[in-house]
This record gives C-alpha cells, sequence and structure tokens, in this order.
C-alpha cells in the first residue's frame, strides 16, 4: 500500500514511548512492502542520523519546523480559540497545511494521522476532498488532564477547567471526522466507543522481543531501574512517589539498594534535590540492554496516564521482574504475584520490592513468565498485523455502496 502517514514529531531517536512505537511500526511496515512517505512537523531539527535512520524506511521524508512554544499565534490561540492547549501547539500551521493540500493530489491507499490535537492543520482539506483517514490516538488525551495540568499554579485552575472542556468537544469533533479511529489498548477503545459511532480499532504497542531476549537480569545486585520521558508528567509524578515515599520505606529493611533512573530530558538539579550516593542518574540511554542486566528488578510506580507502556513491555521482554501500579500496566493482562508484582500504596509497592530482593530465585522466575507474556502478546509483528487490519477495514469501509 502506498501510506501517507503524518506525525507531529520525529520517531527517531527513540527517547519517548510514542517514538519508540512509530519508529518500530514504520520499520515493520517497511519491511512488510509498503510504501510510505511520512509527513512530519517537527519542534526539533531533522538531524544527519535521523535522515540516515529513517531514509531506508520511507519513499519519501518531509519534515517542517513547529514555531517556538512560546510564539503570539499559540498563546493567544490557547487562550481564546476553540482548541485545546495541545492542538493551539500543533496546529494553526499554514505552511504544512499546504504542503498537505498538495499531497493529497497523490493517490494513496491509506492516510494515517497520529494524534487528535495534530488533526488542525489538516481538517479543511480532507473535508473539502472527501478523502477517508485513519487516525490513530495513543491515549484518550482527555482523560489526561489531572497529569497535563498537574504543574499548572492554582490561579490557573478556571483555564485548566476550560481548557479541558475544549479537550472533550475538539476530540469528539476529530474522531467523528475520522473513517477509522486506532487506541492502543482496548480500555482505551472501548472509551472512545462511548464518544464516536466511528469504527474503533486496537493496535497494541510491542516491543522487539528478540532484541531483548538474551538479557539477563542480575538478581543479587539490589538494583532497580526506572525509565521514562521527563517531559511526560506521569512519570515525573512516578519519580517524585518513588523518591520521597516508596524508597525510603524500602531502605528502612535493605539500606543497600540501589535506585538507577535513566530516561530523557532529565534535570540536572534532580541530583542536588536528591543527593543520596544510592541513587544513579544515568540520563537518556540509547542502548537499555547493558543496564538492564546490571539490575534486579524495574519499577513502574505510575499514578497518571493511559495507554500501554513500552518501557514496561522492554523490561518484561529483558525478563526484569516488574513491580508496578496498576495504572503502570494499564492495557496490559498482567496477573498479579504470576507475571508481575502490583501496588496501590507506597508500603505496598516497597514491600513488593523488599520480598523480591530477598528471594532471588522467584523473582527470576517471575521475570521469565513476563518475558513468556510479552512474547506472546506484545511483539511488533503482531501490532503490524493489527494495523493492516485497520487498513484492509479502512479501504472497505470507503468502497462500501452508500445505503
Amino acid at each position: 500500500m502506498r501510506i501517507l502517514w503524518i506525525l507531529p514529531y520525529l520517531p527517531w531517536p527513540t527517547s519517548s514511548g510514542g517514538k519508540t512505537r512509530q519508529y518500530h511500526l514504520l520499520r515493520t511496515m517497511a519491511a512488510r512492502g509498503h510504501r510510505i512517505t511520512l509527513l512530519v512537523q517537527s519542534k526539533e531539527q531533522l538531524e544527519p542520523e535521523t535522515q540516515t535512520t529513517l531514509a531506508p524506511l520511507l519513499d519519501d521524508l518531509i519534515v517542517l519546523p513547529r514555531r517556538p512554544l512560546r510564539h503570539p499565534l499559540t498563546l493567544a490561540a490557547a487562550c481564546g480559540g476553540p482548541w485545546p492547549l495541545l492542538t493551539c501547539i500543533n496546529g494553526l500551521a499554514p505552511t504544512l497545511a499546504a504542503r498537505f493540500e498538495r499531497l493529497l493530489e497523490q493517490d494513496w491507499d491509506v492516510i494515517q494521522i497520529e494524534h487528535s490535537y495534530s488533526f488542525q492543520p489538516f481538517e479543511r482539506s480532507l473535508r473539502r476532498h472527501r478523502r477517508p483517514f485513519l487516525l490513530t490516538e495513543h491515549n484518550l488525551e482527555s482523560s489526561l488532564g489531572g497529569a497535563t495540568y498537574s504543574r499548572f499554579p492554582t490561579w490557573a485552575k478556571p483555564f485548566v477547567i476550560y481548557d479541558q472542556w475544549r479537550a472533550r468537544r475538539w476530540e469528539r469533533r476529530v474522531f467523528d471526522a475520522a473513517t477509522g479511529v486506532v487506541a492502543v489498548t482496548e480500555a482505551d477503545a472501548k472509551a472512545m466507543r462511548g464518544l464516536t459511532a466511528t469504527p474503533v480499532a486496537v493496535v497494541v504497542n510491542g516491543v522487539d522481543t528478540r532484541g531483548f531476549a538474551a538479557v539477563q537480569c542480575d538478581a543479587t545486585s539490589q538494583r532497580i531501574l526506572f525509565v521514562g520521558n521527563y517531559e511526560y508528567p506521569p512519570n515525573v509524578d512516578a519519580l517524585i512517589w518513588a523518591l520521597e515515599e516508596i524508597l525510603p520505606l524500602l531502605w528502612q529493611r535493605h539500606p543497600q539498594a540501589r535506585f538507577a533512573v535513566a530516561g530523557y530530558a532529565m534535570p540536572a538539579e534532580w541530583a542536588q534535590r536528591w543527593p543520596d550516593e544510592r541513587i544513579e542518574w544515568h540520563g537518556f540511554v540509547a542502548d537499555l540492554s547493558v543496564l538492564q542486566a546490571r539490575s534486579s528488578l524495574f519499577f513502574a510506580p505510575l499514578r497518571q496516564g493511559g495507554g500501554s507502556k513500552l518501557k514496561v513491555l522492554e523490561a518484561l521482554a529483558a525478563g526484569l521482574p516488574l513491580v508496578s501500579t496498576s495504572q503502570g500496566v494499564s492495557g496490559l493482562t498482567l496477573r498479579d504475584g504470576v507475571d508481575c508484582r502490583i501496588g496501590e500504596t507506597a508500603a505496598e509497592l516497597a514491600t513488593a520490592l523488599a520480598e523480591l530482593i530477598e528471594a532471588p530465585q522467584a523473582a527470576c522466575e517471575l521475570g521469565e513468565l513476563g518475558r513468556q507474556y510479552v512474547q506472546r502478546e506484545h511483539d511488533w509483528q503482531t501490532a503490524a498485523n493489527q494495523l493492516e487490519a485497520a487498513y484492509l477495514q479502512l479501504n472497505q469501509t470507503e468502497q462500501a455502496p452508500c445505503a
């Protein structure tokens, strides 16, 4: 198929869950012979390494710059426009809209747009040309208000309420405009079906299971691994909760346990805020396998967010025993005490960590069961099969005769 794939960010380097999903789906679909043109609006410049990595997967790579975050147009639209904040940041882009209009002159088997918040520049052209398109949504964005606005000051609460209302309204509008919608989890798909009559399919998050198959964790190191993109508020909330409430409880029982923190956009001041020598600050790690092999456990104490977590899938694929909240394993059919350990309070999570540190053999068995689960349910080939099925449904809907 000839696919026009549209993203509001470059999918390389894979510094976030969304980028990781996009890169691996692009790679897998290209390997199956699909011809992909990637249209990107990016806040980052196209680096030579990114160009070199993506070019073999694509017929064409078109990258247009996104205006600065604090641009007057963005601020004006955010205060008085009909679009939610994320759409104001990623939309109102005449150059992008014009380039898309020209691309519509070509024949495409599939037009795929990632995220409802990126849809605004394409709405008018799609409606005028009556072109079907597939919208893929990684989270139900309107349900993430607590995470998105947690860093806003108290005095901004009226704006937060207003923007959440705009987000719900915009989400319904984009879902209704789409020919088909793709969710990442069945729970999100169910919620989306409650908002729109547009068919909603599921394309799971995946992992390169073969790439992690050789990793063996160090069950005796007492090193607990945490990974996140720290531009994403739920990851920041999880890390602060871990460091201020959960780890102090664990250290009462196991004072030698170490906490390894890795991920993109890590603020430098965190090392001064938490100067404990048992905390290791690794920053962004391109290849996690070495750090995974030095760790005993993977920790995902998320309290906010949605979808399924790629960092959790990668840890499971590497055979790391997982301790998580229910939110950390949302969208996955993991079983507490069988494939992972789940807790909801600081005390429950600290106890789960301690018990696995004390029983390394049981921890290894838990990790291997988690690895088997991911190999069975979340390889990228499985996700690609589901995406191809969504394409087929899209074309069948387009060709169906009107009643």
